[in-house]
């Protein structure tokens, strides 16, 4: 059997946007010294008149592309989600959030998966602080398929979005020919009954992993991709909680503040049922290769069947 194909969702991003781009001239992208990275290079090679490197300030960057979007524009403003998410946050709020405005922030390298980059890169706050802002929309694509739909719903979304992106590559495990994207909703990948694996970004497919395992051990599990963290898919969650009576949610991301908490405030109060949490536990990453470090904190497939079972 042919080994699936792999591919960084930042390397979606930036084919995203050429191919978007091209399509449409009103898109233009700002980047923070970052662009070999966060492969906006890939639009600068493109059409570099409507990239433009704001260097190491990010503050800067996000109130430029402000303006962009208050001049009818539809701006991708992009670095590290550390430093979109953190270094940025009052900007963001101040003068994209708050007037609402039309500014995409393209966030890559989240999560412990940017490996040797080491705790001061690894972002698992960022879920926490954009969801935090009134009608920001928060998205956190599986794979190469879904990520660059995302950008293209990002575009088309009248409003401001926070899209992550990892470094990492990751199996493509959406047929391209068949998949619908659609802001606000999520998938189920596998039906089941007994209990329910909600995952967001490359867990989603260490869930679906888990959820095949346990299906073999005689556990009927269903397992839910949730691209959209913000707004949630409450229909989807709340049917699957009450046709399965327990959950467990995967994220890449600190358990304070990301989806599991968003899916535990839902069903708290509309369905509450058990509820498991599988995340970074309230620590910081450190330094160490990508694999290595989602097996240590918990962010695998073995982990996510063994907290199943232990239900």
């Amino acid at each position: 059997m042919a080994e699936m194909k792999k591919i960084a969702t930042r390397d979606s991003y930036g084919a995203a946007l050429a191919a978007i781009g091209a399509e449409h001239e009103d898109l233009v992208v700002f980047d923070a010294d970052l662009a070999g990275a966060t492969k906006t290079s890939v639009f600068r090679k493109a059409f570099p008149d409507r990239h433009f490197d704001c260097g190491i300030a990010e503050g800067n960057m996000m109130a430029v592309a402000a303006g962009a979007a208050a001049m009818g524009l539809v701006p991708f403003a992009s670095t590290f989600a550390m430093f979109a998410a953190g270094r940025a946050f009052e900007q963001i709020r101040n003068s994209i959030g708050y007037p609402h405005l039309n500014v995409k922030i393209g966030a890559t390298h989240g999560g412990i998966s940017v490996g040797e980059d080491g705790a001061s890169h690894q972002c698992c706050e960022d879920f926490a602080l954009m969801r935090s802002i009134p009608g920001m929309v928060v998205l956190c694509p599986s794979d190469d398929v879904e990520a660059r739909a995302a950008v293209k719903a990002a575009y088309e979304y009248q409003g401001p979005v926070y899209l992550r992106f990892g470094r990492l590559p990751v199996p493509v495990f959406h047929n391209e020919a068949d998949f619908r994207f659609q802001i606000g909703k999520g998938e189920v990948l596998l039906e089941g009954s007994d209990i329910a694996i909600i995952a967001t970004g490359l867990m989603a497919w260490e869930a679906l992993e888990a959820g095949k395992l346990l299906h073999q051990q005689g556990i009927s599990a269903r397992v839910i991709n949730l691209c959209t963290i913000k707004p949630l898919d409450e229909e989807l969650i709340l049917r699957a909680a009450r046709d399965c009576g327990r959950v467990v949610t995967c994220e890449e991301h600190s358990v304070i503040g990301g989806l599991g908490e968003a899916v535990s405030s839902l069903l708290g109060e509309n369905c509450p049922v058990p509820l498991r949490r599988i995340g970074v536990n309230d620590q910081f990453g450190h330094s160490g290769p990508a694999q290595e470090l989602l097996r240590q904190f918990g962010l695998s497939a073995e982990h996510i069947a063994e907290v199943a079972r232990s239900f």
